[in-house]
């Protein structure tokens, strides 16, 4: 049997990332961490001065291509476009890192019709969107990984959240499924759930109080770093994840082994 170094497990030259939501937090972080691994990468999110800033950090001393897209996950027609535009401009997709999502809290006798329906789109539709875009061209070359970013809430629940984690459960039924679809193709499809990382969404809807609430949860009382999230990614989307699939795997800082 040959032997394989650990750079060769996470080598990524020659190959395309999507990663939607890539513009900051998650996104980003894992955006970088695969073009630090020889990845072209293409970003997507809404706001075209965040993305080009983004894109500059991600590439930045590194000898790959990054392109970055506006598009709203919650237009059907901008999900198509970006697998679109992506597999024109960059010529393949290899991995996908189906990032982009959001929140509404409202408790369940005040769920909106408008917030469940936006949040399904964005948070669930558009991954199996792209997903059903980019596996074509994965099947021709017989490999390919994906990669949902689904939650900590995909596991548990919280009060409020109906949507988010109705969503977020969600991504782990498509993962198994979809894996047992891909499998013969060489296609991994997996679940990355994460737990407490102080990025702008939840930056912007917890009150200092609920902050502190999720940071004492965890069994390491602190927050996770964008960062941290990375080293799961590039496992996921490299050769060292080849036998992983259908599964999830939480990065939660023990959130959900502190049961009581």
């Amino acid at each position: 049997m040959p032997k394989m170094t650990v750079p060769q497990l996470f080598d990524l030259s020659g190959k395309t990332a999507l990663v939607t939501g890539g513009s900051k937090g998650l996104g980003k972080a894992m955006a970088r961490g695969y073009a630090e691994c020889g990845a072209n990468v293409m970003i997507s999110s809404r706001h075209q001065d965040e993305l080009e800033a983004a894109a500059k950090e991600i590439g930045a001393g590194l000898n790959v291509r990054v392109e970055w897209m506006v598009s709203d996950m919650t237009q059907r027609d901008d999900s198509d476009a970006l697998a679109k535009a992506t597999l024109e401009r960059l010529g393949r997709v290899d991995i996908l890192v189906n990032n982009a999502g959001s929140n509404v809290p409202q408790p369940i006798d005040q769920v909106t019709d408008e917030a469940w329906d936006r949040i399904i789109e964005l948070n669930l539709s558009s991954c199996m969107r792209l997903t059903r875009a980019v596996v074509p061209q994965m099947k021709e070359r017989k490999w390919g990984r994906i990669i949902h970013i689904s939650s900590v809430l995909g596991l548990g629940g919280k009060a409020g959240r109906n949507v988010y984690c109705s969503t977020k459960s969600a991504l782990i039924g498509l993962a198994r499924a979809s894996a047992i679809d891909l499998g013969p193709h060489n296609i991994t499809v997996n679940c990355i759930s994460p737990g407490p990382f102080l990025t702008d969404l939840p930056g912007k809807i917890l009150t200092d109080a609920e902050k502190k609430v999720f940071s004492d949860r965890t069994v390491l009382g602190r927050w996770g770093r964008p960062e941290e999230l990375v080293g799961t990614a590039l496992l996921l989307g490299s050769e060292a994840g080849s036998y992983i699939t259908g599964t999830v795997i939480l990065v939660d800082g023990g959130v959900l082994a502190n049961i009581l």
